[in-house]
């Protein structure tokens, strides 16, 4: 079996290239080694939430959408995961749906609504 360009290198290494490829906005290329690292280690968020973070911003929104939902059922407070999850499901149009994830994100920000 042949490796790819995404298999080269430790994880702490194709980590870093992945943060790399993200900076420069190169979110198709951050994935391919997101993706490795996150069958590597399925346990760990950053991997995977910075790996929904390229699905979103190369509009991948059902891939970005799974991903968080992994975080948030693991990790219900999450808050970033949370606000990702709403803003990804506003991106599709689900406005109902995201804004349950946006309230829960708000609140375990700290922002409450004024009353």
């Amino acid at each position: 079996m042949s490796k790819s360009y995404y298999d080269y290198g430790t994880p702490a290494e194709r980590w870093e290239r992945a943060g790399i490829f993200f900076g420069a906005k190169n979110y198709t290329a951050a994935a391919g080694l997101l993706e490795r690292l996150v069958e590597e280690a399925p346990e760990q968020t950053a991997p995977r939430l910075l790996l929904a973070r390229a699905y979103y911003h190369s509009a991948q929104l059902r891939r970005a959408e799974t991903e968080l939902r992994v975080i948030v059922e693991r990790d219900p407070v999450e808050h970033y995961a949370r606000l990702m999850l709403g803003r990804t499901l506003e991106r599709q149009g689900r406005q109902e749906e995201a804004d349950g994830h946006l309230r829960i994100a708000g609140a375990l920000a700290g922002d409450f609504p004024e009353i």
